[in-house]
């Protein structure tokens, strides 16, 4: 009946628009009751009366300074540009539309440093326990040396010591008249899809589909009589005949858009901006050095008798490592592995530090100067890392468990 009372006194009558938060409050004060566990309920009405005084007293001062609260902000114009957009954008577009911009740039550069570090990681990390005393050292002397500098400072050292050193925009280095590279950034052709390439985006998944299912079967074939079934050509032919296929038959729907040199810079085409390129430099090699150490570590941890009894069988150095080491090494690296990617994912953040417009840089700081508004644009900030946080580990949970050995 305390607990009750305490809960009726914070949330008074007469704080009308509270009242639901009260009632929430209490559903879950009863549940705890009636599982009996009184310290539990005393520990959450503290924490959640501890929670209600900061909101209270938040808003009460943000009201005292005539500071407007709320999410409306978002429906205004923003009115500044920003470098890299992968949706249409301009001055014109909301303050929302920032929000979205802001959040595209970021999932990129954590995709791609997701990608680039593990490739990386994984190569490295194996390169390490080679039996070239060379291939071993270098190794070795690339994991200790990034994975000892602060990210900041690699960021910074790529941004300012090392691209500003390529060549000017007519000075660029080409490849084959399609592909530039300067101080400005790395140009590319860019696709202009036509509406029929729905047809060759159809195929292709079709293709994926396919060859999920051929491995599938060629598995469950090995199990069954004790035959290999090399899937690599075939599944390669399956995905680049079907969309192949759809594409010629659906008049090349697929056009070019090359880069020229106008002026003094480049028009035309894609474009890979100094700012991330610097940023997923330093990301995917400082990454990279720590994951080498996970894939080593994991690599180790596998009874050597393993490869023993491989070779004994006959099979390669490279089979055993494909087909026996890594799939037991696995259970050790995955685990380490998600807290990497999630670092990954949250260092991005430093992206503000050379001016990339990720999250951080376009709305928890160009916009947050403009519109003052503090509380919420910081909440959603966090709410978007958090949300990519959880994704992650619930992906890399569900793959860990697909891993996990299973004993017959």
């Amino acid at each position: 009946m305390l607990i009750w009372a305490l809960v009726y006194w914070c949330f008074d009558a007469r704080l009308g628009r509270r009242v639901g938060v009260a009632y929430f409050m209490a559903a879950w004060l009863n549940v705890f009751l009636l599982a009996g566990n009184l310290r539990a309920i005393t520990l959450v009405a503290g924490i959640l009366a501890f929670g209600y005084y900061l909101l209270n007293n938040t808003l009460q001062n943000m009201e005292q300074r005539g500071i407007t609260t709320g999410f409306g902000f978002l429906s205004n114009e923003a009115g500044f540009g920003i470098l890299q957009s992968l949706i249409p954008y301009d001055e014109t577009y909301t303050y929302g539309r920032t929000f979205v911009v802001g959040l595209l740039n970021t999932l990129l550069v954590a995709a791609l440093g997701i990608f680039f570090a593990t490739f990386i990681g994984f190569f490295v990390g194996v390169a390490r326990l080679s039996h070239n005393w060379l291939v071993a050292k270098l190794a070795t002397v690339y994991i200790e040396t990034f994975r000892n500098i602060p990210l900041l400072l690699q960021i910074l050292f790529w941004y300012f010591a090392m691209l500003p050193l390529l060549p000017h925009p007519r000075q660029s280095v080409n490849l084959g008249d399609a592909f530039f590279l300067n101080s400005r950034g790395f140009y590319m052709p860019a696709p202009v899809f036509e509406s029929a390439f729905l047809w060759v985006l159809a195929a292709i998944i079709i293709a994926i589909i396919a060859v999920v299912i051929l491995v599938r079967w060629a598995h469950k074939r090995q199990e069954r009589t004790g035959q290999p079934f090399h899937t690599f050509w075939a599944s390669l032919a399956i995905l680049v005949a079907l969309p192949l296929i759809a594409y010629v038959a659906t008049g090349m729907p697929l056009s070019w858009n090359l880069p020229e040199l106008k002026g003094f810079n480049f028009r035309g085409g894609m474009t890979i901006i100094p700012e991330l390129a610097a940023l997923l430099l330093a990301l995917s090699i400082y990454t990279a050095s720590f994951i080498a150490e996970i894939v080593r570590s994991g690599i180790q941890a596998v009874s050597h008798g393993q490869t023993e009894a491989a070779y004994a069988l006959g099979l390669r150095p490279g089979k055993t490592l494909q087909l026996v080491i890594i799939p037991q090494a696995m259970r050790v690296i995955i685990p380490q592995l998600t807290s990497q990617y999630l670092n990954l994912t949250k260092n991005s953040s430093l992206a503000a530090a050379v001016g990339y417009p990720d999250l951080v840089a376009v709305f928890a700081g160009t916009t947050l100067n403009q519109t003052g508004q503090a509380v919420e644009i910081i909440f959603m900030t966090m709410m978007v890392y958090l949300t990519i946080s959880l994704l992650i580990s619930l992906f890399m949970n569900w793959y860990n468990k697909k891993m996990a050995l299973v004993e017959r």
